[in-house]
Parts: C-alpha cells; sequence; structure tokens
C-alpha cells in the first residue's frame, strides 16, 4: 500500500453520547483501510490527537452550573458555537422539535430549534430553545413571532440565558464578568 500526502477526515458527532467518532469506522487505519491507502503512524497520531483536543473542547463547553450545583451537560454540545439563542415559552404538548423548526425556517440563518421534555414521561414541559447564526435573524424573529400561535397556543419568546449558567474554564460568564466589570456578550 502507498502511504498518502495528505489525508482528509472529517469528524462526524456521535450520536449516542454528544462526542465526536470516525462516522462507520472505529480508527484512522480502518478508514485507510476502506480506501485502499495507508497513513503513517505519525498521521494516526495527528488525527487522534486532534480527536482528542477536540472531545476536551466539547467537555469543557459542557459544564453547567444551577441551584449551586455543577454537573456535565452533553446536550450543549448539540447547539452550533456562537449562535443567537431565543427561549420560546408558552408552548403546547402537540409542539414537536419539528413543528417549532417549521415555524421559523423562513428566517435564512435558522439553525435548530429543541423543545425540552421531562426525561421520565416525554411530555413536553412548554419551553423550549431556537438557535439563528445572525443577530439580525434572531431581532427579526423576536420582534415577528412573539405573541404568534405555534400549534394551540400563542409563543412567548425572550433572550436565551444559557450562557449564563454555563461554565468556560470552571467559571461561569457571569461571575467573570463581575470580577472583570465587563458587558456580557
Amino acid at each position: 500500500a502507498e502511504y498518502m500526502g495528505s489525508y482528509s477526515i472529517k469528524m462526524m458527532p456521535a450520536s449516542y453520547d454528544g462526542g465526536y467518532s470516525f462516522g462507520p469506522y472505529s480508527s484512522t487505519q480502518q478508514i485507510a483501510s476502506s480506501s485502499g491507502t495507508a497513513i503513517r503512524p505519525e498521521q494516526t497520531r495527528k488525527v487522534e490527537k486532534q480527536l482528542k483536543v477536540m472531545e476536551n473542547k466539547r467537555k469543557q463547553k459542557c459544564l453547567r452550573k444551577a441551584a449551586g450545583e455543577v454537573w456535565l451537560d452533553p446536550t450543549l454540545s448539540e447547539w452550533p458555537e456562537n449562535d443567537h439563542r431565543i427561549f420560546c415559552g408558552n408552548l403546547g404538548n402537540e409542539v414537536s422539535d419539528e413543528v417549532l423548526a417549521n415555524s421559523f425556517r423562513k428566517y435564512s440563518t435558522f439553525q435548530k430549534a429543541k423543545v425540552v421534555r421531562d426525561k421520565r414521561t416525554g411530555k413536553s414541559k412548554g419551553f423550549g430553545f431556537l438557535s439563528f447564526r445572525t443577530v439580525d435573524d434572531y431581532v427579526r424573529a423576536m420582534k415577528e413571532m412573539d405573541g404568534k400561535y405555534v400549534g394551540s397556543r400563542p409563543i412567548k419568546l425572550s433572550k436565551s440565558t444559557w450562557k449564563d449558567r454555563a461554565f468556560v474554564g470552571g467559571k461561569s460568564q457571569i461571575a467573570e464578568a463581575k470580577f472583570k466589570k465587563t458587558k456580557l456578550k
């Protein structure tokens, strides 16, 4: 087998734990053998090192704090980085992620909708979150959609405060902002 000069490997989110994977392959060597090429050992180490860096970044962003407790929340890694997020309240039980997403797809930079559900019963808790790539669509959606019916109820939109409870490097952004006396993003 010939050694390759460079090889592009796309890391895919692993749905089972919020981490990253090599897609249907379990290692860089398996990827190489499926394509009929060989990867040098240093290339394998480089890819695996990058994977560890990505995992550490993901885990660092998943620390949450509420009610005096800190815990690892893998659901945060499902959201796009540096997004503009809206809290969506007063959702009826019939509203699913798809129904909520369809209501906001008209905004070109809409990224994701998530209805929060009770883990035990699977019923909606009556609220959810929306993600936008740009602040322009975020503001337009807040103005245009607040009070509009989604399902059987008019929704209430407000700025999400999820970043206030997310830990970065062991400190919450609120604590860091108070310490530095700066505005939150």
